[in-house]
């Protein structure tokens, strides 16, 4: 019963997250994309941050009452795993099979999408938003429980290591549920389509393959490593989201105000008299030093768990190298198709795409 029970975990834990997206407390933004056929940008309510919290407490409250022990979703992470995929793949077949097809291929549709940003109860639910809020709480479910798990095994001989990777990986979560509405003006909403990428990667792949560092390790002892290594892995983690959030939050408010500073940064730009590209701060050093900036936490991550040798870990940040240079070549052709001449003008004043005189 309690192998069909880890494998139901995660469709009750998504339907409970759908339940207080709907019903909590959310502000109203305006984003940046315009609705189909329209030139009314489109609205999205926001509250991740209380669904977070709501879903931490709840979880603290069975765990506290020993109505589920603190490591439960470790002792089935792989039955969750398991029904996290499956009720991915369902979703993502709901999602497209009902809609009139985009490309020639099934296949295609399938992967990418047929809807680009679907909403339901007018706008109160966007079915991006949810997913990634989805992922995002599932995620910190599994750190807190594989955690909570390390904890339990070593007791006073734990590892800090693991904590702080736990630390760093709560801390992505929440700041990347913090600033919501700056999610809103990024690639997936400009260029994506809502299929088995989005779908099931966020209901399956990440909030479980994010977690692969404290996954691979969560039962081995604490290694002998010296503690200047868990600072060079925190300042790593640091420096990553400084670039990371320090682009796109420039980018944000270039699109929002074209002429309002970011922190110390004014705007410089270049135009044809319509379009306008920001071309100074973080957006000056690289084309996508924001991906750079990922791939620094997820390092970050990697390191704190204190064994690099191992092999696990570091699929994390090599799956962002897989997935974040094939995005910037992708992003390069949808931008030279936006703005022309303008973007070569752009290219030549910024010539590296993502690692600053590396690449």
């Amino acid at each position: 019963m309690d192998k069909v029970s880890g494998f139901l975990a995660p469709v009750i834990i998504y339907i409970y997250i759908f339940i207080l997206n709907a019903v909590l407390p959310g502000r109203w933004v305006t984003g940046y994309i315009n609705k189909p056929g329209t030139s009314e940008k489109m609205r999205y309510r926001l509250n991740g941050l209380l669904v977070l919290a709501a879903v931490i407490i709840t979880w603290g409250i069975l765990c506290y009452n020993e109505v589920l022990p603190w490591d439960w979703l470790w002792q089935y992470r792989w039955y969750s795993l398991a029904g996290a995929v499956t009720f991915g793949l369902i979703f993502s077949l709901a999602i497209v099979l009902p809609f009139p097809a985009v490309k020639k291929s099934f296949l295609a549709d399938f992967y990418l999408g047929r809807l680009e940003n679907p909403q339901f109860r007018n706008g109160r639910i966007d079915v991006k938003m949810w997913l990634y809020l989805t992922g995002a709480v599932m995620l910190e479910l599994n750190v807190i429980s594989f955690a909570a798990h390390h904890q339990i095994v070593f007791g006073e001989n734990a590892s800090p290591g693991i904590f702080l990777a736990a630390a760093l990986l709560s801390f992505f979560v929440t700041e990347y549920l913090f600033f919501e509405e700056v999610h809103l003006y990024t690639y997936d909403f400009l260029a994506e389509r809502v299929g088995f990428k989005l779908g099931w990667g966020d209901l399956a792949f990440y909030p479980f393959f994010y977690a692969i560092p404290l996954w691979a390790t969560a039962e081995l002892p604490a290694p002998k490593a010296p503690a200047f290594v868990l600072v060079m892995a925190g300042l790593v983690f640091l420096l990553g989201w400084m670039l990371a959030r320090g682009a796109n939050m420039q980018k944000y408010f270039f699109k929002k105000d074209p002429g309002k500073k970011f922190l110390w940064i004014g705007p410089q730009s270049i135009t044809d008299g319509n379009k306008r590209i920001l071309v100074n701060g973080f957006w000056g050093v690289s084309r996508h030093v924001n991906y750079l900036g990922e791939i620094l936490m997820a390092t970050g991550i990697v390191l704190s768990v204190g064994y690099p040798m191992l092999p696990w870990p570091w699929l994390y940040p090599l799956y962002y190298i897989a997935l974040l240079f094939p995005r910037q070549a992708a992003d390069d052709k949808l931008c030279a198709a936006k703005y022309g001449t303008l973007w070569d003008e752009y290219k030549k004043k910024v010539p590296f795409r993502i690692i600053p005189f590396i690449y």
